[in-house]
């Protein structure tokens, strides 16, 4: 997958920070760094599908941030917060 790049809604940005204590530069970290992607359900236009990015940011927090995947090739940030457990133990054996 690529991503060309990324858009930004105002609320999400309130939330991550509010909510999740995740920067928007933590989240375009963990896309600078190669992560991994993993599908996560088909969305509601065709073509644009929801999938989460898992990484790490420059600070070595492991993120996962989960997007739509625009027929643009730029990924619309829903969300973002760090990994639990499990989900850094998969990322890990990968």
């Amino acid at each position: 997958m690529k991503v060309t790049g990324l858009i930004w809604l105002r609320g999400v940005i309130d939330k991550l920070a509010s909510k999740h204590n995740v920067s928007t530069d933590e989240v375009e970290e963990v896309f600078e760094h190669a992560p991994r992607y993993r599908f996560i359900e088909i969305g509601d236009v065709e073509g644009e599908d929801v999938y989460a990015a898992l990484g790490r940011s420059v600070a070595g927090r492991y993120l996962i941030a989960y997007f739509i995947h625009k027929a643009t090739g730029e990924a619309l940030i829903i969300s973002a917060r760090e990994m639990t457990g499990k989900e850094r133990r998969s990322y890990a054996r990968h």
